[in-house]
């Protein structure tokens, strides 16, 4: 298991509660065939090569399950998770590491 890093702590707040929306996506999490569908996707997947890498397959299937739900672009998408530690979380995005 990775140390987690300060970025991805979810606050020094003594008390709190989930939201609505962050049980939401902890209910979907589970419910949605995560590993079926990468199988599905992941040989048609860019792999590492020449130029950037790829980010993780894992991480690219949340975030655009995220943003059909929410109905965003892709800079929007990519504002929510810099905006939001819930979405940061589904989509296993740590801010303080590079991508998987």
């Amino acid at each position: 298991m990775l140390q987690m890093t300060l970025a991805s702590q979810t606050s020094f707040e003594k008390y709190a509660r989930k939201s609505r929306w962050e049980a939401f996506l902890n209910l979907l999490d589970a419910v949605v065939p995560w590993r079926d569908l990468e199988a599905l996707i992941e040989p048609y997947y860019p792999k590492a090569g020449n130029g950037r890498q790829p980010v993780g397959l894992s991480i690219m299937l949340h975030v655009y399950f995220l943003q059909q739900w929410l109905n965003l672009s892709d800079p929007g998408a990519e504002d929510a998770l810099y905006e939001s530690p819930v979405l940061r979380r589904f989509a296993g995005v740590d801010l303080g590491r590079g991508s998987p």
